[in-house]
């Protein structure tokens, strides 16, 4: 019997407990609420369990931190098992953080594999104390991402110090070891040289590398999933950015407002990248707002959370309302973002869809769909569970092609035990919030918050 298999056996076993509870006591219509809840609750223990192993029993050993992608079809090209993500391992230590809370692992060994992690960082590649996208994880070496991607990439960084922030804040500072650990995490905080990537203008650039300088020439504007690189330059206490690099830059000089309607729910922010694209994909909803709480977000161009609530809501409706008539969409199969795709990785949104369907666009929007998302869980498991495999639902399907693959993505696993957290207990909203440097660049930057 597999990892899984028992899993699900031990939650059923306990489900069918709760059941017994339930139906010994209080009137027939509370005990078929309660047998409803601890079902629901159940089944979220259970992605949460899975998806969270991807950190922690799929890590790269050396480095303790996330692989890329997880084959489970076929075997790895020579260099893939070794690939680590910077932004993905992001993701991965607030999920571990889930997984200490939730009684996935003892906090003693999250401790461990956060001194491991920390081992990794204090020694690995960096560029003006810029991440690389993606690292070999047995030598802590940069793994060009692309021909001139092959030095700081600082989206992907911000996803990282997020996660290390949100470990940081979780540390006993009372406790003599993790106090220690606190203090090496916010010296690589520190280390970040984000004012470094605006080249002396007011916008911030995504990449710099030491072989070819700032060739790759990509200023981030929004709104894309960019907006917690934007915070984390404005909460450095060390190389922080004046408000004018998000005003000017970010926010295109407030062009970023430029919304439009669709489906009948108002945008709140620009979305397009191309004149017909009036939609993002759901990573958009998700990357930023891991730690940074979208919950009384707002600042002189958005409602965030309007904006998040709204961008999930228009894919639930658009695959409900299903132009293009692909299998199988509707209610309880909806959700599109970057993924997997029978053409390759490929960016999916109601404008580009080819009629794959990737299950971490609507589980990690649990906080704002969580009736939506939940139809989308219980078909996953309960009618499509060749779907999931041992670190949670496969990265994307095809009904339509009969198309799938046994394979992960970190940048994909990573949100879904996180925001479901969020949803849950708000614990990793909490813990980030609670950092002062993020207050302080909140503040810095004109933003209002709870």
């Amino acid at each position: 019997m597999n990892k899984k298999t028992v899993l699900q056996s031990i939650l059923a076993l306990a489900l069918s407990m709760a059941i017994i509870s339930c139906g010994t006591s209080g009137s027939s219509g509370n005990s078929s609420v309660a047998k409803n809840q601890s079902e629901e609750d159940s089944l979220l223990n259970l992605v949460q369990y899975q998806t969270f192993q991807y950190f922690w029993e799929g890590a790269e050993p050396t480095s303790g931190l996330a692989r890329e992608r997880y084959h489970m079809d076929d075997i790895y090209p020579s260099h893939d098992k070794d690939i680590i993500t910077s932004g993905g391992s992001g993701f991965g230590l607030m999920a571990l953080v889930v997984g200490i809370e939730r009684g996935f692992i003892t906090r003693e060994q999250g401790i461990e594999r956060f001194e491991k992690i920390t081992d990794f960082l204090e020694r690995a590649d960096k560029f003006h104390g810029v991440f690389p996208h993606w690292w070999d994880g047995t030598t802590g070496k940069v793994k060009a991402f692309s021909q001139k991607d092959d030095g700081g990439d600082l989206v992907e960084t911000s996803f990282m110090a997020a996660g290390l922030l949100t470990v940081r804040q979780y540390l006993n500072k009372n406790v003599a070891r993790e106090a220690k650990l606190a203090e090496r995490i916010d010296a690589i905080w520190k280390g970040i040289e984000f004012d470094w990537h605006t080249k002396g203008e007011n916008v911030l650039y995504w990449h710099w590398s030491p072989n070819y300088d700032w060739e790759m020439n990509f200023d981030v504007r929004g709104y894309n999933e960019c907006l917690i690189m934007y915070v984390m330059a404005a909460a450095s206490p060390t190389h922080s950015i004046d408000p004018a690099v998000y005003h000017e830059g970010w926010t295109n000089n407030g062009d970023i407002t430029n919304d439009t309607t669709f489906y009948g729910l108002e945008t709140v922010l620009n979305h397009y990248e191309t004149n017909d694209s009036p939609v993002g994909p759901l990573f958009w909803a998700h990357y930023s707002y891991l730690g940074l709480n979208p919950n009384g977000l707002k600042d002189q161009y958005a409602d965030y959370w309007k904006l998040n609530q709204n961008h999930a809501m228009i894919h639930y409706k658009y695959a409900v309302d299903n132009p293009s008539g692909f299998e199988g969409y509707g209610p309880n199969l909806w959700g599109l973002t970057s993924s997997y795709s029978m053409r390759g990785y490929a960016g999916h949104r109601p404008d580009r869809d080819l009629g794959v369907i990737s299950p971490t666009a609507a589980l990690s929007s649990f906080p704002y769909t969580p009736e939506e998302s939940m139809a989308m869980l219980k078909h996953l498991y309960e009618d499509l569970d060749t779907l999931v495999g041992e670190y949670g639902p496969y990265d994307a399907f095809s009904l339509q092609e009969d198309w799938y693959l046994p394979r992960y993505l970190a940048i994909d696993q990573g949100p879904i035990p996180v925001m479901i957290e969020n949803y849950r207990t708000g614990l990793i909203w909490k813990l980030f919030m609670s950092a002062p440097e993020v207050k302080a660049g909140l503040n810095k930057l004109g933003f209002t918050y709870e």
